[in-house]
């Protein structure tokens, strides 16, 4: 686990609307590339992909079960990162452009 991230990259990919569905099933606990995959209907190496820096920052653990790729999330450090005034008002600004964008 690296300590030391890019905070806006790690804010990106939480928001990636894909990503952050993958992240919202860890909330309650280890799932599989498989579910996870058929959840999001992506293939299982895009969930591995998607995942890569949150898994080398240390925000998505995996590991492998019974010749199964298995995720979890550390929630907490997740949580902190959005947490941060200065990451969540970038968050909020991000949200603005987008919907700006959309209307």
């Amino acid at each position: 686990m690296d300590d030391s991230y890019d905070r806006e990259k790690i804010v990106d990919c939480m928001f990636d609307p894909t990503t952050s569905s993958l992240i919202a099933e860890l909330e309650d606990g280890e799932k599989s590339s498989q579910y996870l995959s058929e959840k999001t209907t992506i293939s299982e190496s895009e969930v591995t992909e998607r995942f890569s820096y949150l898994i080398n920052s240390g925000f998505i653990f995996q590991k492998q079960v019974d010749g199964k790729t298995m995720f979890s999330a550390n929630i907490d450090r997740l949580s902190k990162v959005v947490e941060d005034s200065e990451n969540f008002g970038a968050a909020i600004e991000g949200l603005e452009k987008m919907d700006s964008f959309l209307n």
